[in-house]
Protein backbone atom coordinates (compact mmCIF):
# COMPACT_ATOMS: atom_id res chain seq x y z
CA UNK A 1 0.00 0.00 0.00
CA UNK A 2 2.66 2.25 0.97
CA UNK A 3 4.44 1.71 -2.05
CA UNK A 4 1.18 2.15 -4.36
CA UNK A 5 0.60 5.37 -2.39
CA UNK A 6 4.82 7.11 -3.24
CA UNK A 7 4.17 5.97 -6.53
CA UNK A 8 1.14 8.03 -6.70
CA UNK A 9 3.05 10.94 -4.91
CA UNK A 10 5.61 10.96 -7.74
CA UNK A 11 3.23 10.54 -10.49
CA UNK A 12 1.42 13.71 -9.51
CA UNK A 13 4.71 15.75 -8.93
CA UNK A 14 6.06 14.49 -12.23
CA UNK A 15 2.45 15.11 -14.11
CA UNK A 16 2.41 18.80 -12.29
CA UNK A 17 6.30 19.42 -13.42
CA UNK A 18 5.97 18.57 -17.29
CA UNK A 19 1.96 20.40 -17.26
CA UNK A 20 4.21 23.76 -15.86
CA UNK A 21 6.68 23.20 -18.35
CA UNK A 22 3.59 22.68 -21.06
CA UNK A 23 2.36 26.40 -20.15
CA UNK A 24 5.46 27.82 -20.96
CA UNK A 25 6.31 28.55 -24.86
CA UNK A 26 8.64 25.93 -26.37
CA UNK A 27 11.23 26.44 -29.09
CA UNK A 28 13.09 23.54 -30.67
CA UNK A 29 16.78 22.98 -31.45
CA UNK A 30 19.05 20.21 -33.09
CA UNK A 31 21.97 22.40 -32.47
CA UNK A 32 23.24 23.50 -29.45
CA UNK A 33 24.51 27.33 -30.92
CA UNK A 34 21.86 29.99 -30.57
CA UNK A 35 21.87 33.22 -31.97
CA UNK A 36 20.13 36.15 -30.06
CA UNK A 37 18.89 39.43 -31.72
CA UNK A 38 18.74 42.47 -28.96
CA UNK A 39 16.90 45.50 -30.24
CA UNK A 40 18.88 45.79 -33.39
CA UNK A 41 22.02 44.21 -32.67
CA UNK A 42 22.24 40.51 -34.05
CA UNK A 43 24.74 38.16 -31.92
CA UNK A 44 26.00 35.24 -34.32
CA UNK A 45 26.56 32.22 -31.86
CA UNK A 46 25.98 34.17 -28.40
CA UNK A 47 23.96 31.68 -26.69
CA UNK A 48 24.63 27.98 -25.84
CA UNK A 49 21.69 25.50 -24.47
CA UNK A 50 22.69 23.97 -21.40
CA UNK A 51 19.82 21.48 -20.54
CA UNK A 52 22.05 20.52 -17.18
CA UNK A 53 21.78 23.79 -15.89
CA UNK A 54 18.30 24.39 -13.70
CA UNK A 55 17.72 27.80 -15.43
CA UNK A 56 19.85 29.69 -17.72
CA UNK A 57 19.54 33.53 -17.71
CA UNK A 58 20.19 36.01 -20.15
CA UNK A 59 19.89 39.61 -19.73
CA UNK A 60 19.14 42.47 -21.40
CA UNK A 61 18.94 46.18 -21.30
CA UNK A 62 16.97 46.52 -24.46
CA UNK A 63 12.91 46.54 -25.65
CA UNK A 64 12.56 43.43 -27.77
CA UNK A 65 14.93 40.04 -27.78
CA UNK A 66 14.89 36.96 -30.44
CA UNK A 67 16.17 33.79 -29.98
CA UNK A 68 17.19 32.28 -33.29
CA UNK A 69 17.88 27.85 -33.16
CA UNK A 70 18.89 26.73 -36.03
CA UNK A 71 14.97 25.07 -36.37
CA UNK A 72 13.04 27.62 -34.49
CA UNK A 73 13.02 31.09 -33.03
CA UNK A 74 11.01 33.25 -29.99
CA UNK A 75 10.50 36.92 -29.59
CA UNK A 76 10.00 38.61 -26.68
CA UNK A 77 8.70 42.83 -26.13
CA UNK A 78 10.35 43.47 -22.89
CA UNK A 79 9.17 45.03 -19.93
CA UNK A 80 11.59 45.93 -17.16
CA UNK A 81 9.58 44.76 -14.20
CA UNK A 82 8.94 41.29 -15.43
CA UNK A 83 11.17 37.95 -17.00
CA UNK A 84 10.19 35.77 -19.77
CA UNK A 85 10.73 32.07 -19.42
CA UNK A 86 10.72 29.66 -22.18
CA UNK A 87 11.75 25.69 -22.84
CA UNK A 88 14.65 25.41 -25.71
CA UNK A 89 13.92 21.59 -26.63
CA UNK A 90 17.44 20.20 -27.70
CA UNK A 91 17.17 17.51 -29.98
CA UNK A 92 13.38 16.31 -28.69
CA UNK A 93 14.29 15.43 -25.63
CA UNK A 94 16.36 17.57 -23.53
CA UNK A 95 14.89 20.74 -22.40
CA UNK A 96 16.15 23.73 -21.03
CA UNK A 97 14.45 26.23 -19.08
CA UNK A 98 15.72 29.37 -20.32
CA UNK A 99 14.47 33.35 -18.84
CA UNK A 100 15.34 36.87 -20.30
CA UNK A 101 15.45 39.15 -17.79
CA UNK A 102 16.13 43.14 -17.87
CA UNK A 103 18.58 44.32 -16.17
CA UNK A 104 20.23 48.17 -16.48
CA UNK A 105 22.70 49.01 -18.91
CA UNK A 106 25.94 50.00 -18.02
CA UNK A 107 25.78 53.14 -19.51
CA UNK A 108 22.35 54.03 -17.52
CA UNK A 109 24.05 52.69 -14.36
CA UNK A 110 26.55 55.67 -15.12
CA UNK A 111 24.12 58.29 -15.95
CA UNK A 112 22.29 57.58 -12.65
CA UNK A 113 25.96 58.33 -10.87
CA UNK A 114 25.57 60.39 -7.88
CA UNK A 115 27.09 64.37 -8.52
CA UNK A 116 30.44 65.80 -8.15
CA UNK A 117 31.02 68.18 -5.10
CA UNK A 118 33.23 71.07 -6.81
CA UNK A 119 33.50 72.67 -3.16
CA UNK A 120 34.84 69.87 -1.52
CA UNK A 121 38.43 71.11 -0.60
CA UNK A 122 39.26 68.10 1.44
CA UNK A 123 43.37 68.18 2.27
CA UNK A 124 45.61 66.37 -0.26
CA UNK A 125 49.18 66.46 -0.91
CA UNK A 126 50.37 67.45 -4.36
CA UNK A 127 50.70 65.14 -7.00
CA UNK A 128 54.13 64.53 -8.26
CA UNK A 129 55.82 63.05 -11.31
CA UNK A 130 59.76 61.89 -11.10
CA UNK A 131 61.82 63.51 -13.01
CA UNK A 132 63.26 61.65 -16.07
CA UNK A 133 66.89 62.70 -14.88
CA UNK A 134 65.75 59.27 -12.32
CA UNK A 135 68.62 56.21 -12.77
CA UNK A 136 65.59 54.12 -13.01
CA UNK A 137 64.07 56.21 -16.03
CA UNK A 138 67.20 57.03 -17.88
CA UNK A 139 68.20 53.35 -17.83
CA UNK A 140 64.36 52.70 -19.15
CA UNK A 141 65.44 55.07 -21.58
CA UNK A 142 68.63 54.05 -22.66
CA UNK A 143 67.81 50.23 -22.86
CA UNK A 144 65.06 50.38 -24.97
CA UNK A 145 66.11 52.87 -26.94
CA UNK A 146 62.74 54.94 -26.26
CA UNK A 147 63.79 58.37 -28.01
CA UNK A 148 63.96 56.23 -31.50
CA UNK A 149 60.65 54.14 -30.29
CA UNK A 150 58.99 57.98 -29.79
CA UNK A 151 60.95 59.35 -32.90
CA UNK A 152 61.51 62.84 -33.76
CA UNK A 153 58.17 64.42 -34.44
CA UNK A 154 55.46 66.49 -32.14
CA UNK A 155 54.50 65.57 -28.56
CA UNK A 156 51.60 63.84 -29.69
CA UNK A 157 53.13 61.79 -32.20
CA UNK A 158 55.74 60.85 -29.67
CA UNK A 159 52.55 60.05 -27.18
CA UNK A 160 50.98 57.76 -29.74
CA UNK A 161 54.26 55.93 -30.78
CA UNK A 162 55.07 55.12 -27.13
CA UNK A 163 51.37 53.75 -26.81
CA UNK A 164 51.54 51.57 -29.81
CA UNK A 165 55.51 49.68 -29.12
CA UNK A 166 54.04 49.04 -25.50
CA UNK A 167 50.75 47.24 -27.18
CA UNK A 168 52.55 45.84 -29.94
CA UNK A 169 55.59 44.94 -27.09
CA UNK A 170 53.51 43.03 -24.21
CA UNK A 171 50.29 40.58 -25.03
CA UNK A 172 47.42 41.30 -22.48
CA UNK A 173 46.38 39.00 -20.13
CA UNK A 174 43.84 39.21 -18.14
CA UNK A 175 44.57 36.14 -16.11
CA UNK A 176 47.66 36.18 -15.76
CA UNK A 177 49.79 37.07 -11.73
CA UNK A 178 51.47 40.35 -11.29
CA UNK A 179 54.90 40.02 -10.90
CA UNK A 180 57.13 41.13 -8.10
CA UNK A 181 58.99 43.51 -9.51
CA UNK A 182 56.43 45.94 -11.08
CA UNK A 183 58.69 48.39 -12.81
CA UNK A 184 58.58 48.73 -16.91
CA UNK A 185 62.17 47.15 -17.07
CA UNK A 186 61.12 43.95 -15.33
CA UNK A 187 57.53 43.44 -16.70
CA UNK A 188 59.24 43.60 -19.84
CA UNK A 189 62.14 41.66 -19.36
CA UNK A 190 59.41 39.01 -17.57
CA UNK A 191 56.85 38.76 -20.62
CA UNK A 192 59.90 38.36 -23.05
CA UNK A 193 62.02 35.59 -20.85
CA UNK A 194 58.14 33.60 -20.05
CA UNK A 195 56.80 34.50 -23.60
CA UNK A 196 53.92 35.25 -21.20
CA UNK A 197 51.45 38.68 -21.04
CA UNK A 198 50.17 40.55 -18.09
CA UNK A 199 47.18 42.20 -17.25
CA UNK A 200 46.21 45.90 -17.66
CA UNK A 201 47.48 47.35 -14.56
CA UNK A 202 50.97 45.92 -15.74
CA UNK A 203 50.29 47.56 -19.30
CA UNK A 204 49.64 51.18 -17.88
CA UNK A 205 52.57 50.75 -15.68
CA UNK A 206 54.90 50.23 -18.30
CA UNK A 207 53.49 53.16 -20.53
CA UNK A 208 53.51 55.31 -17.33
CA UNK A 209 57.38 55.20 -16.87
CA UNK A 210 58.10 54.99 -20.56
CA UNK A 211 56.20 58.74 -20.82
CA UNK A 212 57.63 59.64 -17.85
CA UNK A 213 61.44 58.48 -18.88
CA UNK A 214 61.02 61.02 -22.07
CA UNK A 215 59.62 63.99 -19.84
CA UNK A 216 55.94 63.36 -20.81
CA UNK A 217 53.53 63.84 -17.03
CA UNK A 218 51.46 60.71 -17.29
CA UNK A 219 49.62 58.67 -14.22
CA UNK A 220 47.99 55.43 -14.42
CA UNK A 221 44.20 55.56 -13.57
CA UNK A 222 41.94 52.67 -12.41
CA UNK A 223 38.92 52.60 -13.84
CA UNK A 224 36.24 51.06 -11.38
CA UNK A 225 32.47 49.68 -11.15
CA UNK A 226 29.44 50.92 -9.02
CA UNK A 227 29.30 47.34 -7.97
CA UNK A 228 32.09 46.44 -5.00
CA UNK A 229 31.85 43.06 -5.70
CA UNK A 230 32.49 43.35 -9.50
CA UNK A 231 36.33 42.44 -9.55
CA UNK A 232 36.76 43.61 -13.37
CA UNK A 233 38.13 47.15 -13.42
CA UNK A 234 40.41 48.26 -15.75
CA UNK A 235 43.67 50.35 -15.63
CA UNK A 236 44.46 53.02 -18.89
CA UNK A 237 46.82 56.14 -18.57
CA UNK A 238 46.00 60.00 -18.58
CA UNK A 239 48.50 62.04 -20.17
CA UNK A 240 49.42 65.13 -19.89
CA UNK A 241 50.29 67.25 -23.47
CA UNK A 242 51.77 70.30 -23.00
CA UNK A 243 50.40 71.21 -26.60
CA UNK A 244 46.81 70.76 -26.15
CA UNK A 245 47.54 72.27 -22.75
CA UNK A 246 45.27 69.08 -21.35
CA UNK A 247 45.65 65.34 -20.22
CA UNK A 248 43.98 62.79 -22.68
CA UNK A 249 42.98 59.11 -23.06
CA UNK A 250 46.05 56.50 -23.08
CA UNK A 251 45.20 52.75 -23.30
CA UNK A 252 47.72 50.29 -23.98
CA UNK A 253 45.96 47.64 -23.56
CA UNK A 254 43.73 48.52 -26.71
CA UNK A 255 45.55 50.36 -28.42
CA UNK A 256 43.13 53.16 -28.28
CA UNK A 257 42.26 57.07 -27.88
CA UNK A 258 39.17 59.04 -27.43
CA UNK A 259 37.81 62.02 -29.38
CA UNK A 260 34.57 63.76 -30.27
CA UNK A 261 32.82 64.30 -33.52
CA UNK A 262 35.25 67.07 -34.39
CA UNK A 263 38.43 65.05 -34.17
CA UNK A 264 39.52 66.88 -30.76
CA UNK A 265 41.33 64.67 -28.60
CA UNK A 266 39.52 63.56 -24.99
CA UNK A 267 40.64 63.12 -21.49
CA UNK A 268 39.00 60.31 -19.11
CA UNK A 269 36.94 63.13 -17.12
CA UNK A 270 35.78 64.49 -20.69
CA UNK A 271 34.59 60.88 -22.08
CA UNK A 272 32.66 59.83 -18.69
CA UNK A 273 30.99 63.83 -19.28
CA UNK A 274 30.25 63.09 -22.71
CA UNK A 275 29.02 59.30 -22.14
CA UNK A 276 26.85 60.87 -19.59
CA UNK A 277 25.44 63.55 -21.52
CA UNK A 278 24.91 60.95 -24.76
CA UNK A 279 26.67 63.74 -26.73
CA UNK A 280 28.95 62.14 -29.53
CA UNK A 281 32.42 60.33 -28.91
CA UNK A 282 34.66 58.28 -31.57
CA UNK A 283 36.97 55.60 -31.01
CA UNK A 284 40.54 55.23 -32.87
CA UNK A 285 39.33 52.69 -35.88
CA UNK A 286 42.16 50.35 -35.41
CA UNK A 287 41.45 50.03 -31.59
CA UNK A 288 42.08 46.39 -30.72
CA UNK A 289 43.19 43.19 -28.43
CA UNK A 290 46.35 41.74 -29.17
CA UNK A 291 46.15 42.07 -32.71
CA UNK A 292 43.43 40.08 -32.61
CA UNK A 293 39.95 41.39 -31.88
CA UNK A 294 38.91 44.61 -33.42
CA UNK A 295 37.37 46.88 -30.92
CA UNK A 296 34.06 49.10 -31.45
CA UNK A 297 32.79 52.11 -29.85
CA UNK A 298 29.26 50.37 -28.48
CA UNK A 299 31.44 47.68 -27.26
CA UNK A 300 34.18 49.49 -25.82
CA UNK A 301 32.79 52.93 -24.55
CA UNK A 302 29.43 52.23 -24.19
CA UNK A 303 29.49 48.82 -21.97
CA UNK A 304 32.83 48.26 -21.41
CA UNK A 305 34.02 52.06 -19.98
CA UNK A 306 30.71 53.13 -19.23
CA UNK A 307 30.51 50.17 -16.55
CA UNK A 308 33.80 51.18 -15.17
CA UNK A 309 34.08 55.31 -15.16
CA UNK A 310 31.59 55.18 -11.71
CA UNK A 311 34.91 55.25 -9.40
CA UNK A 312 38.41 56.58 -10.67
CA UNK A 313 41.98 55.91 -8.29
CA UNK A 314 45.29 57.44 -9.50
CA UNK A 315 48.76 57.39 -7.31
CA UNK A 316 49.50 60.32 -5.68
CA UNK A 317 53.59 59.83 -6.69
CA UNK A 318 53.70 58.97 -10.48
CA UNK A 319 57.27 57.61 -10.39
CA UNK A 320 59.91 54.77 -11.15
CA UNK A 321 58.82 51.50 -10.03
CA UNK A 322 55.92 53.50 -7.88
CA UNK A 323 53.55 49.96 -6.93
CA UNK A 324 56.60 47.56 -6.05
CA UNK A 325 55.89 47.27 -2.62
CA UNK A 326 58.58 47.38 -0.60
CA UNK A 327 60.19 47.30 3.22
CA UNK A 328 59.53 50.62 4.34
CA UNK A 329 57.84 51.94 1.29
CA UNK A 330 54.84 54.18 1.55
CA UNK A 331 52.22 53.72 -1.49
CA UNK A 332 49.60 57.20 -1.66
CA UNK A 333 46.45 56.90 -3.69
CA UNK A 334 43.75 59.37 -4.64
CA UNK A 335 40.09 58.13 -5.09
CA UNK A 336 37.51 60.03 -6.97
CA UNK A 337 34.36 59.17 -5.77
CA UNK A 338 30.29 60.65 -6.30
CA UNK A 339 28.45 62.13 -3.82
CA UNK A 340 26.66 58.79 -3.03
CA UNK A 341 29.32 56.73 -2.06
CA UNK A 342 31.92 60.07 -0.82
CA UNK A 343 29.78 60.44 2.13
CA UNK A 344 29.86 57.27 3.18
CA UNK A 345 33.18 56.59 3.57
CA UNK A 346 36.79 58.08 5.38
CA UNK A 347 38.33 61.01 3.87
CA UNK A 348 41.53 59.11 4.68
CA UNK A 349 42.48 55.55 4.91
CA UNK A 350 45.64 53.47 5.89
CA UNK A 351 46.67 49.64 5.29
CA UNK A 352 49.79 48.73 7.47
CA UNK A 353 51.84 45.49 6.54
CA UNK A 354 53.50 45.18 8.95
CA UNK A 355 55.78 41.95 8.53
CA UNK A 356 57.53 44.50 6.25
CA UNK A 357 56.56 47.82 7.68
CA UNK A 358 55.50 49.52 4.61
CA UNK A 359 51.96 51.23 4.37
CA UNK A 360 49.12 52.13 1.98
CA UNK A 361 47.38 54.97 1.85
CA UNK A 362 43.77 56.17 0.49
CA UNK A 363 42.95 59.40 0.18
CA UNK A 364 38.83 60.02 -0.71
CA UNK A 365 37.65 63.41 -2.68
CA UNK A 366 34.27 64.13 -4.33
CA UNK A 367 36.21 67.34 -6.33
CA UNK A 368 37.21 66.40 -9.75
CA UNK A 369 39.31 69.65 -9.91
CA UNK A 370 41.65 68.32 -7.40
CA UNK A 371 42.19 64.72 -9.32
CA UNK A 372 42.29 66.76 -12.31
CA UNK A 373 44.41 69.48 -11.33
CA UNK A 374 47.63 69.72 -14.23
CA UNK A 375 50.73 69.53 -13.48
Amino acid sequence: MKAKILGLILFSFISQNLFSQKMLPIIKATSSVVDIRDDNKLYKKAWNIVPKEKLDIYTTSGKKVTFYTDIDSITFKINPKKSYDFIILLNGKDSARTQIKYQPSKLYVLKKSGKYNYSDNNYLPKFTYQSPENIGLQNLRKDFKLDSIAGKGNELSQIFNLMHWVHSLIKHDGNSNNPTSQNAADLIKVCKAENRGVNCRMLAITLNECYLSMGIKSRAVTCMPKDKNDNDSHVINMVYSKDLDKWIWMDPTFDAYVMDNKGNLLGVEEVREKLIKNEPLVLNADANWNRELMQTKEGYLYHYMAKNLYRLQTPLMSEYDAETLKKGKEIVYVDLLTSDEFEQVEKKKEILYKDINAKLIFYKLNNPDLFWKKP
